[in-house]
C-alpha cells in the first residue's frame, strides 16, 4: 500500500472506531446498570433485556475499570454519569465480591446473585485480578487511598498464590497433576504490574520490577519447537508437555502476549524483546491461526494438526481479533514495517464486517467458522462491555496520530497510553 492510501484508510478506521465505541458505551450505560441492588447486569440480549441476573465478579471489575479509564483519559467521556456509575459499581464490588476464609485470606467469588450473595468461587485468580484493576483505577479518579491500598494488598496475595503457595486457591494437589505454566497467569500478572505502576514514582516501579521481569521470562517459555510455535501450556521448567494440553495453541492469547511484550519492550528500550514479540508472538500465531478459506482467526489449534478437543475450536470469537488489531497496530507504530499495517487492515476488514450488530449498536461475540452468528446475545458470563470498549478505545488512541502522520516520538507517546486490561479465562 502507498503511504497516502494507508493514511486515508487509517483515518477512515479511526472515525469508524470512534463511532463504534460511542455506540457500545451507550448500550451499556442504558441497559446494564442495576439501580435496585447495585452493580451491573452482563447477560443482555440484543434489545438490552436481562436474561440472567447473576453478576460475574470479573466482569463487574472490568466495567468499573472501563468507566474509570474512559472518564480519566478521553475527554468526551469525562461525564458525571460515567463517574457515578463507576463509583456505584466499585461500592458493589467492595461490599460483596470478597469471600472470607478461615485462613484469613480473601478470595473473590466468581459470580453473585443480583443482591450480592456468593454463588460460586473458582479455583483461579482471575476474579481477584479484575478486582485489583477496578480498585486501582477507581482510586485514580476518586483519590480514595483506601481503594489503592486494597488493590495493593490483593496483589500481594496473588503473588503469594502464584510464586509461593497456591493452596489458597482451593485446588487440591493431586498426585497425577503435573505442575503447569499456563500463559494466562504470567500475562495477567504482567498486566497488573503495568496497571499498578502507571504514572507512579520509582519506588512503586522498583517494588514490582523483579516480578515484571519474572512474568516476561515465564511468557517467553511458551516459545517452543525451536522457535516455530507458541504453546499455551508448558512445564514450570519451560519444556513441552505431552498430550492435548501440551499441543494446545490459542492464537488470540499468543497475539495478546505479543503486544504485552511489545509494550514492555517500548518502556524498557529492549529491542530483542520487541523483535521476539513481533516475530514469535504475532507472526507465528497469525500464520497458523488465520483461516485461509473463510477468514478470521481460529479459537484453538493443535500444533501437530490433530483436531483440538475443545468443541468450539473452529469458531471465530470477537476477542482474538481485537488482540490481533492491537498487536499489529502497535507493532506498526513502533517499526513502520508496511507488512504489519497490511496485517492490521486484513484483520480490521474481517472484524468490522462480521462482529458489529447494527440493531443493538454492540457486537456479537461468537461466530461459526464460516463467519455466521452462532450466539446472538450481546453480553454473557464471559463477554461483557469492557472487552469491546477497551479495545475500541485503544484503537482510537493509536490510530489518531498515525492517521495524522505525526512524528515517531508522538506516536510512541500515544502507544504508551495503552495499558492492558483484557485476558481470556
Amino acid at each position: 500500500m502507498k503511504g497516502t492510501m494507508s493514511d486515508v484508510k487509517l483515518e477512515e478506521c479511526r472515525e469508524h472506531i470512534r463511532s463504534q465505541l460511542d455506540n457500545v458505551v451507550d448500550f451499556w450505560l442504558k441497559y446494564s446498570h442495576d439501580t435496585v441492588d447495585g452493580g451491573f447486569f452482563t447477560c443482555l440480549g440484543r434489545d438490552g433485556s436481562v436474561y440472567d441476573k447473576l453478576k460475574y465478579v470479573w466482569l463487574q471489575g472490568r466495567q468499573v475499570w472501563m468507566y474509570c479509564r474512559l472518564y480519566r483519559t478521553m475527554d468526551r467521556f469525562h461525564k458525571p454519569e460515567i463517574l457515578e456509575a463507576a463509583k456505584a459499581g466499585g461500592e458493589f464490588l467492595r461490599k460483596f465480591a470478597r469471600v472470607s476464609r478461615a485462613s484469613g485470606e480473601w478470595k473473590c467469588a466468581f459470580c453473585l446473585t443480583s443482591d450480592g450473595k456468593a454463588v460460586k468461587v473458582q479455583r483461579t485468580l482471575f476474579s481477584e485480578c479484575f478486582y485489583i484493576m477496578a480498585m486501582d483505577e477507581l482510586s485514580r479518579v476518586t483519590g480514595d487511598k483506601d481503594m489503592q491500598l486494597e488493590a495493593e494488598q490483593m496483589m500481594e496475595q496473588l503473588i503469594h498464590w502464584v510464586r509461593v503457595d497456591s493452596s489458597g486457591l482451593g485446588r487440591p494437589q493431586l498426585p497425577g497433576d503435573v505442575p503447569t505454566n499456563s500463559m494466562a497467569v504470567p500475562m495477567m500478572l504482567l498486566c497488573l504490574v503495568q496497571q499498578l505502576t502507571e504514572g507512579q514514582g520509582q519506588d512503586v516501579v522498583q517494588k514490582y520490577k523483579e516480578l515484571e521481569q519474572w512474568c516476561v521470562q515465564q511468557i517467553l517459555h511458551h516459545v517452543q519447537r525451536a522457535g516455530t510455535a507458541i504453546l499455551e501450556n508448558v512445564s514450570v521448567e519451560g519444556t513441552e508437555l505431552p498430550g492435548c494440553s501440551g499441543r494446545l495453541q490459542n492464537p488470540g492469547h499468543a497475539l495478546e502476549a505479543g503486544w504485552f511484550l511489545l509494550q514492555y519492550s517500548a518502556e524498557r528500550g529492549d529491542e530483542k524483546i520487541q523483535e521476539t514479540a513481533i516475530s514469535k508472538f504475532m507472526e507465528l500465531p497469525y500464520q497458523c491461526g488465520w483461516d485461509k478459506k473463510h477468514g478470521g482467526l481460529f479459537y484453538f489449534l493443535d500444533v501437530d494438526g490433530h483436531c483440538p478437543t475443545q468443541l468450539e475450536w473452529s469458531m471465530k470469537l470477537w476477542w482474538p481479533h481485537c488482540e490481533a488489531l492491537i498487536a499489529f497496530l502497535m507493532a506498526y507504530s513502533q517499526t513502520k514495517k508496511p507488512e504489519l499495517l497490511e496485517r492490521f487492515f486484513e484483520v480490521y476488514d474481517y472484524t468490522f464486517t462480521h462482529f458489529p450488530d447494527a440493531q443493538s449498536g454492540e457486537w456479537f461475540g461468537y461466530l461459526t467458522q464460516e463467519g455466521k452468528v452462532a450466539l446472538d446475545f450481546i453480553g454473557g458470563p464471559f463477554k461483557g462491555k469492557i472487552i469491546r470498549c477497551t479495545h475500541l478505545a485503544r484503537y482510537e488512541k493509536v490510530i489518531a496520530p498515525l492517521a495524522m502522520n505525526l512524528p515517531n516520538d508522538q506516536i510512541h507517546l500515544a502507544v504508551g497510553f495503552l495499558f492492558t486490561s483484557h485476558i481470556h479465562i
